[in-house]
């Protein structure tokens, strides 16, 4: 028998207005005018399970991860109807950063050329109680409308109660990339864990498939789980670590055949990274720029000893394109002014990326960036220069509400934005004050944004 699940779709409408600023305000009522590009937003289904990952299929279906549901589903954008695919039984979720996570399709999905197979990692933990994460590769059945026959081409990757990133996706180049956070070392819980993000595999690690030294980087993976041969050379040794020196990134987009990536900063310093093969990007030693400004490195492990960035020293150490925000070495980080101090801190707490293109239909946001931010709940635009290697040009925030956004995709017209919205967590309001978990807007929601000319 055919099982399908369905969500409830709200009847009403979020309608939003973006002005000359593309500030936004939000009603539900009626539409705004604006003095220069003209949205209208609606919720297209909401109640979702802690959502993670969306992808725009080539079937014109949204298809998602939801973290704590442990849930593989698509959704109608049109009518936001919800199909349940695939439920991942193995799947161990906690509070925040586990559970299942990002999604890709595989190079022949629903072309008519090769198997229709779809790739989702998910954190577990073994018989002992140890907590690991893995990829795994699943069949779309077509004529069921499920996905079945999970295969693991990964296993026993590092996995932790914070920071496991987990943003999957396939290159042009038909191999998976794959983040992997630096597991919430030296903070909070896990103060006393030292951070591996500087780390490089021994040949000797790869040859037994040890991926310990796996924590803060960027992942270069065969579709069968094994080592390209033309990943980089890291210390002498190839591996899957395609670039290291991270600590949580949940970012990542091609953009024809760059990779950049977004992490999260400590409590300043979010950054936007071109990634580039063997790239070192500094963490934990350097948070953004290498500035000596406001981060300096206190190693709990060595009983708070402070390093200053300038003190750092690494081949191929690389720069951000931009950075979510650079303060001066008296920022007050204690503020409170915002309601929760953490909440005031300049960062914007980046969660995925995406990239409006140059031909796109909304013309002040052609060849940018688009991150969404789970603290502020917005969306920023960061325009690139024409070789697509900078960030050039003002920042613009937009469709600010009080959520907190966790992923966001572009229709393949490029006249909608999609937003899928966190389940729960603390937020910056629209009037600059703390919104508690329990008073976000739109729970599990995902939101679209249209384009109206």
């Amino acid at each position: 028998m055919k099982v399908k699940f369905f969500r409830n779709t709200k009847a009403y409408a979020l309608v939003l207005g973006v002005m000359a600023s593309l500030m936004v305000s939000a009603k539900t009522d009626d539409k705004i005018q604006t003095t220069e590009q003209f949205f209208e937003g609606r919720i297209v289904t909401d109640g979702l399970e802690a959502p993670w990952a969306m992808s725009y299929g080539t079937d014109g279906m949204l298809w998602i991860t939801e973290r704590q549901g442990k849930h593989i589903a698509k959704v109608n954008p049109k009518t936001g109807e919800y199909k349940r695919l695939y439920t991942v039984e193995n799947a161990f979720v906690g509070p925040q950063h586990e559970g299942v996570l990002g999604l890709a399709f595989g190079p022949d999905f629903l072309t008519g050329k090769g198997k229709d197979e779809v790739y989702t990692a998910y954190t577990y933990k073994d018989k002992d109680g140890t907590e690991y994460a893995r990829i795994v590769k699943l069949s779309y059945n077509k004529k069921r409308d499920i996905l079945e026959n999970e295969k693991i081409i990964m296993d026993k990757l590092p996995a932790s109660n914070d920071h496991n990133s987990g943003r999957l996706v396939l290159g042009p180049d038909k191999k998976l990339y794959y983040t992997i956070g630096d597991q919430g070392g030296n903070q909070g819980q896990n103060k006393d864990k030292p951070i591996l993000a500087q780390r490089i595999p021994t040949k000797e690690e790869v040859t037994k498939k040890d991926y310990r030294s796996y924590p803060g980087s960027t992942l270069r993976i065969n579709l069968d789980g094994s080592v390209p041969k033309d990943n980089p050379v890291i210390n002498g040794v190839v591996s899957h670590v395609f670039t290291y020196g991270h600590r949580n990134p949940q970012g990542l987009v091609f953009v024809e055949n760059k990779l950049f990536s977004n992490e999260h900063g400590p409590s300043s310093d979010d950054e936007i990274n071109l990634l580039v093969p063997g790239g070192n990007y500094g963490w934990p030693n350097v948070a953004g720029y290498q500035d000596d400004q406001g981060y300096e490195y206190v190693n709990n492990s060595e009983g708070g000893k402070i390093y200053k960035e300038s003190e750092f020293k690494a081949e191929n150490l690389q720069d951000p394109i931009k950075t979510f925000y650079t303060v001066g070495k008296n920022y007050e980080f204690n503020d409170s002014s915002c309601g929760m101090a953490y909440l005031c801190w300049p960062t914007i707490a980046p969660s995925s990326l995406a990239y409006y293109p140059a031909d796109g239909k909304i013309e002040g946001w052609r060849n940018s960036l688009i991150v969404s931010a789970l603290k502020n709940g917005a969306l920023y635009i960061v325009p690139l220069n024409d070789r697509k290697t900078q960030a050039q040009g003002d920042v613009t925030k937009v469709f600010k509400t009080n959520n907190r956004y966790r992923m966001v995709v572009i229709s393949p017209d490029t006249s909608k934005i999609y937003v899928m919205t966190d389940s729960s967590g603390n937020a910056v309001g629209t009037d600059g004050k703390t919104v508690k978990s329990e008073n976000l807007a739109n729970k599990g929601a995902i939101i679209e944004f249209e384009y109206k000319k």
